[in-house]
């Protein structure tokens, strides 16, 4: 293993080894038979440590292991399970540093982003601590003398969580705190990309699930490729939920296969986010938003801000302003602290990102700046890439797609109706936002007839969410939810309950039966 930047102590803090084993019960790790993984940092291209992949047999075992656990678990008093998330989000703080490294060094986003993202571990360990303390149902007035109705939240089984590259570590925790202190149990398969994170995370959880005697199988990992598992999970009767974050294409395929056995899912899918900027916009905020939402993970967000849509009379000034900054951009190593952009996830990443490109040219567009490799003597992994500006037109049939790259298209409008109508005028809708200082706009964007997407914002990016919050989007966003809000009940099972205390037996709407 290299030693960049402390990367080496930090796997050490971590436990992670030069080969580690894919499958942990949470308490226990499966010594695992499945071929060698290894992973390889997208910062320089070198491989960071080996994983020993699990195998349908061991996964196999982790759904039997989980299956006991459940029946364990479920009848915690939830509050006792909120304590042992708040055991977790504190032993998440003692490792934020090298764990944040680590997502950096695994993933490529910069070291802020990768100690930020640990930071939503520990906050969303925070929300469900109170969380436990508050699944509440709801009483109705009966239409029967005599009676009494409710409703109430039942834990539901093994929640699946498949996660993806962009967020190694955060986006399994939105689901696992929330799921645990619902009383399910959790089995992960984190993307093939960024093993080395879940290892680590569950390195750090098992220790807290030791201490608290918590049975085997509450928190389960299955680190693998799609060799070893591939639909496995998603057809597994076992599995009443399964919650997944990827790309619209393939979340239309886990839909369709749970939902072949009615299943449940939560779909996280893709975005192709924008912003309006109006001629009532504070422009330094729009263009500090615009920036970050663009270029922060280098593009690899769900939420990354893909399109610009600008009022005509602001075009050629702000995009003039978004060449300066994007000319001052420093793209490098994401563990040095002056770093703006780090690499892609992988060259395979960097292709489409300049296939892409090339698409913008062929259907007219015109490239403001940006869209070439970026080679020198630090940046030689071919991940790099210099983010692009380009002018577009929205119904071009690249500009319909999401590019999980730093790609920006700048669109013109003229009114407010036909900024709502571009924005709208795609398939996805998870992301959105409007600058203006005009109350007006503002809530016309908010208003029925305003933005389609899950998430839309007033003077703020398209990236980045709070979890207190229910995160999610529409379309061929997948109409998930996560995190905060009522995102919960998702993770349990309803039931309505009918109490009789009187001596008659009345039937609903009136209904005589008399034997």
């Amino acid at each position: 293993m290299n030693n960049p930047h402390g990367i080496q102590a930090a796997l050490e803090q971590l436990g992670i080894k030069p080969v580690n084993a894919g499958a942990c019960t949470g308490t226990q790790w499966i010594e695992t038979k499945g071929e060698i993984l290894t992973s390889v940092s997208p910062v320089d291209g070198r491989p960071i440590a080996d994983i020993r992949q699990c195998t349908r047999e061991d996964y196999i075992e982790l759904v039997s292991k989980a299956r006991d656990a459940f029946k364990v678990w479920r009848m915690v008093p939830a509050p006792r399970r909120g304590e042992i998330v708040r055991q977790i989000g504190s032993e998440l703080r003692r490792f934020k540093e090298p764990l944040g490294k680590l997502v950096s060094w695994e993933m490529g986003k910069i070291l802020q982003e990768g100690m930020g993202e640990v930071q939503e571990m520990i906050d969303i360990c925070d929300f469900s601590v109170g969380l436990s303390r508050q699944l509440y149902g709801l009483t109705m007035h009966s239409e029967r003398p005599g009676h009494r109705m409710y409703e109430q939240y039942h834990p539901l089984g093994i929640v699946g969580v498949v996660s993806a590259f962009n967020f190694p570590v955060a986006v399994w925790s939105w689901n696992a705190m929330i799921a645990l202190v619902c009383g399910d149990v959790v089995l992960w398969k984190p993307s093939s990309k960024v093993l080395l994170c879940s290892i680590a995370v569950h390195r750090i959880v098992s220790k807290v699930l030791a201490d608290n005697k918590v049975p085997e199988g509450v928190l389960s990992l299955a680190a693998t490729s799609s060799k070893y598992l591939g639909n496995d999970l998603l057809s597994d009767k076992n599995i009443p939920l399964v919650s997944f974050t990827g790309s619209s294409a393939t979340g239309k395929q886990v839909g369709r296969i749970v939902g072949e056995r009615l299943g449940r899912t939560i779909l996280e899918l893709g975005g192709n986010n924008a912003i309006v900027i109006t001629p009532k916009a504070n422009m330094d905020l729009a263009l500090r938003a615009t920036v970050f939402g663009a270029v922060g993970t280098a593009g690899q967000r769900c939420t990354s801000t893909r399109r610009i849509i600008l009022h005509e009379s602001l075009f050629d000034d702000f995009s003039d302003r978004l060449v300066k900054v994007y000319r001052s951009l420093k793209i490098g190593n994401p563990l040095d602290s002056a770093t703006h952009v780090g690499p892609l996830i992988d060259r395979q990443a960097a292709e489409k990102f300049f296939r892409a490109v090339e698409k913008v040219k062929e259907e007219g567009g015109r490239i403001l700046y940006g869209g070439i490799p970026l080679e020198n003597n630090d940046c030689r992994s071919g991940c790099y890439v210099i983010p692009c500006l380009a002018e577009a037109e929205n119904q071009y049939s690249i500009v319909q797609e999401e590019t999980f790259a730093p790609l920006l298209y700048l669109i013109r409008y003229r009114t407010l109706d036909e900024a709502i109508r571009i924005h709208n005028a795609v398939p996805q809708g998870l992301s959105s936002a409007i600058f203006t200082n005009d109350l007006q706009e503002a809530e016309n964007f908010l208003s029925h007839k305003g933005s389609d997407c899950g998430i839309a914002n007033v003077n703020i990016g398209t990236s980045g969410a709070e979890i207190g919050g229910a995160f999610g989007g529409e379309k061929d966003t997948g109409g998930g939810r996560e995190s905060g809000s009522d995102a919960w009940k998702a993770y349990m099972r309803r039931q309505t309950n009918t109490v009789n205390f009187s001596t008659e037996l009345p039937l609903a709407q009136g209904i005589e039966f008399t034997i």
